[in-house]
């Protein structure tokens, strides 16, 4: 009798826990592809200011699948560099009077690929090997070059040496490695120029969006954020048709690189991206509220709890999107490719998004941002101008 209650009791305890495991995974987060875009591999910027190449020049190539042209595996190290380059010339011809630093837009990438051509990977050495690392790591790199071009930018010299850009252009080959003037790929001799040309992409199909009630809609402002210090345009579109366009390009086929403030509590490391409506959170906390929300939590504490399941979210409106950019709480912090859409399992949708952090996560480098958080955080996208729906286009002048 003793041993039949101690099976039916493990039974019972076994049952019970299986059903909390279920509860548990119910009420985590259960996606299911709406539309899914191809796109190259996932890489890894590890501790590198690059999610700006990364993220613009996985764009290019899965504009490449789309285009049927294959798959293409592009340096962003070469992009890097030639950025890097341009960035401390222009830093001393303000005499340090604009920002050097690790960061980037993706009009540096258009810019870069439209003037000096672009490699693949292969034609460069693997980020990270010139100094002894498998990825890239930028903190003695940077330590180097930045004092560097501060101290020739800030000089009190009343006139330039002809050698001032050497040891500069010497930091930059010794832990990126040389630009090629020529290489060898496929059995095929190309120069970065050629190389661009035989990928078939023209650098005038693309276009930067935005949304800002600072500058007027259907015209073109320069972004005010220091990583854009090309001064590159974006075309501003009201809120609605903004998303509009980011919808429409997912459903039709395209992709497009998504720059976006990732320091909000709702972006998770765990691919999760989303604006809870913390009012309501709290008020459905019950008796857990203290510790979630109360004055000994911490910021960790409150992510995990507002990114663990699906949560109500806010409403975004063009006025609160303008004041996050106004008070510096919407910043550039990111750059990312958006490439398809899934629905969680109460059906509301969701952004598919590469990152560039590694496939060492939940979703293997893939995150999940709701509509919310893509209305509310997004700096600018770039994207293929025929992706655009026509009635917005016609208003752009595209």
């Amino acid at each position: 009798m003793k041993k039949t209650l101690t099976l039916a009791a493990l039974l019972f305890c076994g049952t019970t826990l299986f059903a909390q495991d279920e509860k548990k995974k119910e009420e985590g987060f259960q996606f299911t592809v709406v539309k899914e875009n191809p796109i190259t591999t996932t890489k890894n910027q590890n501790r590198s200011g690059t999610c700006w190449a990364y993220s613009s020049l996985g764009f290019f190539e899965a504009e490449l699948l789309r285009m049927g042209k294959g798959e293409f595996n592009f340096a962003e190290m070469y992009l890097a560099h030639k950025t890097y380059e341009d960035r401390a010339k222009a830093t001393v011809r303000l005499h340090g009077d604009m920002d050097f630093s690790q960061g980037g837009s993706f009009y540096d990438c258009v810019y870069c690929m439209k003037h000096y051509g672009i490699i693949p990977e292969e034609a460069m050495p693997a980020p990270g090997t010139l100094y002894g690392d498998t990825l890239p790591n930028f903190g003695e790199f940077f330590s180097m070059l930045e004092p560097q071009v501060s101290a020739i930018a800030k000089s009190e010299q009343k006139k330039l040496s002809p050698v001032w850009f050497k040891p500069i252009m010497a930091t930059l080959d010794a832990y990126l490695g040389e630009c090629p003037a020529e290489f060898t790929f496929n059995g095929k001799k190309y120069t970065p120029q050629s190389y661009m040309a035989s990928t078939g992409l023209n650098m005038d199909d693309y276009v930067s969006l935005t949304s800002f009630t600072h500058h007027p809609f259907y015209s073109q402002f320069v972004i005010e954020v220091q990583d854009n210090w090309r001064w590159g345009l974006s075309y501003n579109l009201p809120l609605d048709e903004f998303m509009q366009v980011m919808e429409s390009a997912v459903k039709n086929g395209y992709t497009f690189a998504w720059g976006a403030d990732v320091s909000e509590e709702g972006f998770s490391r765990e691919g999760i991206a989303v604006c809870p409506d913390v009012q309501k959170v709290k008020e459905t906390a019950g008796s857990d509220y203290e510790h979630w929300f109360g004055k000994s939590s911490t910021s960790t504490d409150r992510r995990k709890h507002l990114t663990e399941k699906p949560l109500p979210e806010i409403t975004v409106t063009q006025e609160m999107r303008q004041t996050a950019y106004d008070n510096w709480e919407t910043t550039d912090d990111h750059g990312m490719l958006i490439y398809g859409i899934a629905a969680d399992q109460n059906g509301k949708e969701y952004f598919m998004v590469k990152n560039s952090w590694g496939t060492d996560y939940k979703y293997k480098g893939v995150w999940y941002a709701s509509k919310a958080f893509v209305a509310y955080k997004t700096m600018n996208i770039l994207i293929h101008k025929n992706a655009i729906p026509k009635n917005i286009a016609k208003k752009l002048g595209l």
